[in-house]
Order: structure tokens, then C-alpha cells, then sequence
């Protein structure tokens, strides 16, 4: 099935790779992909090609990876193709002269329910912060991130046991059908628009850093859990721990669970190992009980299997953070 209606598509991640593959199989015109440069990754910085790039290989489509979206070059390119409308799912915020192009305008999918949650890291930030439930919003890209008229929503509920991963992977499928739908709707200009309302009550979605991954043994359990699924499995909730020798020990954390333990007394941050394989570490209201951890250059692992290679686990003590030291940095990505 062929269609005429032209497309250029933007994006980068995983996220990104459903919404182009749904749009190529319904038969829509692609002449460009744009994706963001290769870059170094791992220990043997090896150049690493983004997923949308990828799979647009694999389909014969054009890709294109500007440095600047602002490069005349680009922009006359992406003028000449000529689309009916640009898609922008999970990418760079766009210059004007470029979101302008096409006679249909250029839409963007955002994982959450908008104007709740603008920003790099919606799917992280709904589970730190607690909340039940999220959804996906197609609007029209404006001047200020996020911010455009509305065209499509759908709500989507997340679950105790929802990390990021998961949600995310949810997400990314059920995104692609709603792109899909708005296409078709503007293909057809068959569609109404909604302005986004601040109500001055807004929470935001900021780009993670080194800071938000940090975990706090003073705050209450179940902020500790939050935090941990919000950061699992990418990139990471962790902590810093000493060891009797004075060294620091880099952990992060994906998995945890509250522990009811009748030790309520401890200062926050002490490790307490109970049984086998039970590791603990007290927090403002309790314990929480570690599941999955990965000490830093090593795999992640579960903590039975973590702690047979440490047998002074418990004499560990927290510590403060490392003040920004480069040689302790956590890798932080944005993954949608």
C-alpha cells in the first residue's frame, strides 16, 4: 500500500523505532529519516549508531544526522523533499525555520498526559513522583517546548510494579497506534485542536542528572522505591557506600522492596544483613530490602548472587555524596 502523503521523521531512541515502523507499514511516503549523530559508548568508545537509525537503514529510507539543526544546508534539504508534515518523536527541539517547512505543520508524540509532565524525562518523573497513572499526547510543535495546540491524548495507567523500562516499553507501542491515528487525521483534515492550560499547578519533566539519581536514606521508604523504579532500568538510581578500609563503593540500585524489620532505630544508611541473602538498609521509616544491584564497572546481579562476593558488606557505612567527582560520575542518558 503506497500513499502519497510525505513524511520526514525525527528521532533517536528505542522509543522512537514502533511510531516509524507503523507509519513505513501503512504505506507512507518516507523520504528522510533524521537522527542524531553517532557517538562513542562503552569502555572502547566505539562509535554507536541510534536504534531509529538503524531500523531505517534496514527499511532502504534515506537518513540524515545533522550536528545543527540549524544549518542552512539542512534546513534547504529538508525544504526541498517538499513534506506534507514532519513527525518528531523522542528528538531535539526543533528551530522555527525548520518546524515551519511543512504545509501541514510538524507534530510531536510526548510520553504523558500534556501540559503534566513537559520535558526530556516524563516516564521517569511519574513514577518518582508517585503517580498512578500517565498517558501520550500528539500536539502541534510552537515556539515553547511542549507547549503546542493538542490534537490526540489516551491515559494510561501504571502499575505498583511498573518501572521505567516497563512503562516505557508500554508506552512506546501504544504511542505508535496514537501517531498513527493522528495522521491519519491530518491527512484527512479531519481534526480539532486543544490549547494546552497552565493551571499553575504543572509539574515538569526535566532532563535527569547526576543529583536526581542520588539516593537519600533520610527520606521515607516508599520515596526510596519510587525513586528506584523511576530510575530502573536506565540510568539508575544508586548510592555511595564506604567500606571498613575507607573506600568508596558505587551501587546502584534497580530493584528494592519495603522490609518490615523491628529495628526501627537505626540512623539512615546503615546495611543490615538478615538470613541469607537479605540485605537491608534503613531509611526515615524502616528498611528497605535490596533486590538487584550492580556495583560500578560490574554486572548487575541479584543481591544473594552480589553478596557472595562480599563478605564485609554489613561493616559498609553511607556516605555523603561525591561531590561531583569526575571519576565517580553516573552515566545518565535520555532514553525517550
Amino acid at each position: 500500500m503506497e500513499n502519497n502523503f510525505r513524511i520526514v521523521f525525527m528521532g533517536t531512541p528505542d522509543f522512537a523505532v514502533p511510531s516509524l515502523r507503523t507509519l513505513y507499514e501503512n504505506g507512507y511516503e518516507i523520504p528522510c529519516v533524521v537522527t542524531a549523530p553517532d557517538k562513542p559508548a562503552g569502555r572502547g568508545r566505539s562509535m554507536k549508531q541510534p536504534p531509529v537509525k538503524i531500523f531505517a537503514a534496514s527499511l532502504g529510507l534515506k537518513v540524515v544526522q545533522p550536528q545543527n539543526l540549524k544549518d542552512e544546508v539542512f534546513v534547504d534539504y529538508i525544504a526541498s523533499l517538499s513534506p506534507n508534515l514532519i513527525v518528531v518523536v523522542a528528538f531535539r527541539m526543533l528551530p522555527e525555520k525548520v518546524w515551519r517547512i511543512p504545509e501541514c505543520g510538524t507534530v510531536n508524540l510526548h510520553a504523558s498526559l500534556l501540559p503534566q509532565y513537559r520535558g526530556a524525562a516524563p516516564i521517569n518523573w511519574v513514577i518518582i513522583n508517585g503517580e498512578t497513572e500517565t498517558g501520550l499526547t500528539t500536539f502541534f510543535i510552537d515556539r515553547e517546548i511542549d507547549t503546542g495546540r493538542i490534537l490526540l491524548s489516551e491515559m494510561i495507567l501504571i502499575a505498583p510494579e511498573d518501572n521505567a523500562g516497563s512503562l516505557h516499553d508500554r508506552m512506546m507501542l501504544k504511542g505508535a497506534d496514537l501517531l498513527l491515528d493522528t495522521v491519519r487525521k491530518i491527512e484527512r483534515k479531519d481534526y480539532t485542536t486543544l490549547d494546552q492550560k497552565d493551571t499553575g499547578q504543572l509539574k515538569k519533566a526535566p532532563k535527569l542528572t547526576r543529583d536526581d539519581c542520588l539516593i537519600r536514606w533520610d527520606r521515607p521508604s516508599k520515596e526510596i522505591i519510587q525513586r528506584i523504579r523511576g530510575l530502573s532500568p536506565y540510568p539508575g538510581a544508586f548510592t555511595v557506600f564506604l567500606s571498613e578500609s575507607g573506600r568508596e563503593v558505587i551501587l546502584k540500585i534497580y530493584e528494592a522492596m519495603v522490609w518490615q524489620h523491628e529495628d526501627l532505630t537505626s540512623p539512615p544508611g546503615r546495611i543490615l544483613l538478615v538470613n541469607k541473602g537479605n540485605m537491608l538498609v534503613s531509611c526515615a521509616d524502616g528498611w528497605v530490602k535490596l533486590l538487584r544491584v550492580q556495583m560500578e564497572g560490574k554486572k548487575a546481579l541479584p543481591v544473594i548472587d552480589f553478596l557472595a562476593g562480599f563478605r564485609d558488606v554489613e561493616t559498609w557505612r553511607i556516605s555523603g555524596d561525591t561531590g561531583g567527582d569526575p571519576r565517580k560520575r553516573i552515566d545518565i542518558r535520555r532514553s525517550y
